[in-house]
């Protein structure tokens, strides 16, 4: 536990909450005072321990349910202890070498490896993980295609990390020839490889054309394709492991099982819930009300972000209970996207 009076509360409330905490997330049993002097050391009596659990609920940090002689944390107990009482964990030996094995052996298919990694962190996590996908202006410029039709018309195909992002046909004013589509497609292909699509200026585009002594027109075919392979739509989630909130103690009614299933369903509603964390650059957890959807308050998300390179471009995210235990998702998850990251970064997959 980190020293001073977090939350503003004094040293002993501060223990007694992060026991109570420990204690829901384990069992999914409100808490009583008696439970507490049991197992563990709080070297006063019960009657005080009691008294401490009023200031904490009279404080708001725990609720008592009607049915229930003991405590619960609320939105802000686990938000004090998430940021101010926790013990970080670090990654086990066993689940950092089964996360780089795994995703060792995936497809070097871009899409494929955010795949794999969103499946695994929802088995190591037992909870639902989602990734949100780069955007296409995020994704790698593997080569370009341009295919010879007739002497005015041809096919240009943009291939990126992700696959296929974009064929269209274009047509010319004047007549061209197959080894001149041929050649244009080697220059831009050496002179573009391995770039962002975001990142291809006209400027790359003009200066290949102009060093073969292409027609001019060419520049637009070959930006009209980019920005389409730019716009281009696409599965903006990955996620895994839906049925592991089935499991969970919370989500046993109908009514909330309803609400789960239509939350997976509804991939707009995972990706609004991590979408103002896109440009973070370290874990974030949301709790409970602070999602932002009524239906979604005994959630909490713990989100990571993986990158290619330097930059940001997607987000691993781990949906469970308000009673998930946070330390150990959130060294799970960033974990998971770190080794995502430096597989993205493989040479193979560019």
């Amino acid at each position: 536990m980190n020293p001073g009076t977090p939350g503003g509360l004094d040293k002993r409330k501060a223990y007694i909450l992060a026991t109570v905490v420990y204690e829901y997330i384990a069992t999914a049993e409100p808490v009583a005072s008696q439970t507490l002097t049991q197992k563990y050391r709080l070297g006063v009596s019960s009657a005080t321990v009691r008294n401490e659990l009023a200031d904490l609920e009279a404080g708001g940090y725990l609720v008592q349910p009607h049915t229930s002689a003991g405590r619960i944390p609320s939105d802000a107990g686990y938000r004090t202890f998430v940021d101010q009482l926790m013990h970080p964990e670090t990654l086990q030996t066993a689940d950092r070498r089964r996360i780089r094995d795994e995703l060792r052996d995936a497809s070097r298919e871009l899409d494929e490896v955010i795949e794999s990694a969103t499946r695994l962190l929802g088995r190591l996590s037992k909870n639902l993980a989602f990734a949100t996908k780069p955007s296409n202006d995020a994704q790698t410029f593997r080569h370009l295609q341009l295919i010879w039709l007739s002497a005015r018309t041809g096919m240009a195909i943009v291939v990126t990390s992700m696959g296929v992002a974009a064929q269209s046909l274009f047509e010319l004013a004047a007549d061209a020839g197959p080894d001149e589509l041929t050649r244009l497609s080697n220059a831009l292909n050496s002179r573009l490889g391995n770039k962002m699509l975001r990142d291809i200026r006209e400027s790359d585009v003009a200066a290949a054309v102009d060093e073969l002594g292409l027609a001019a027109e060419f520049k637009k075919v070959i930006m009209t394709a980019m920005r389409s392979a730019r716009s281009g739509e696409q599965s903006t989630l990955a996620s895994s492991g839906a049925q592991n909130l089935l499991d969970q103690p919370e989500f046993q009614d109908a009514r909330k099982l309803r609400s789960i299933l239509n939350i997976v369903e509804e991939q707009k509603t995972l990706y609004d819930l991590v979408a103002d964390s896109m440009t973070a650059e370290s874990p974030e957890v949301k709790i409970g009300h602070e999602l932002g959807v009524d239906e979604m308050t005994d959630f909490s998300i713990v989100t990571v972000p993986y990158r290619f390179g330097e930059s940001a471009i997607g987000m691993l995210s781990v949906l469970g209970p308000r009673r998930m235990p946070y330390a150990r998702l959130m060294a799970l998850a960033s974990g998971t996207a770190e080794t995502l990251s430096s597989r993205l970064s493989d040479a193979e997959i560019k």
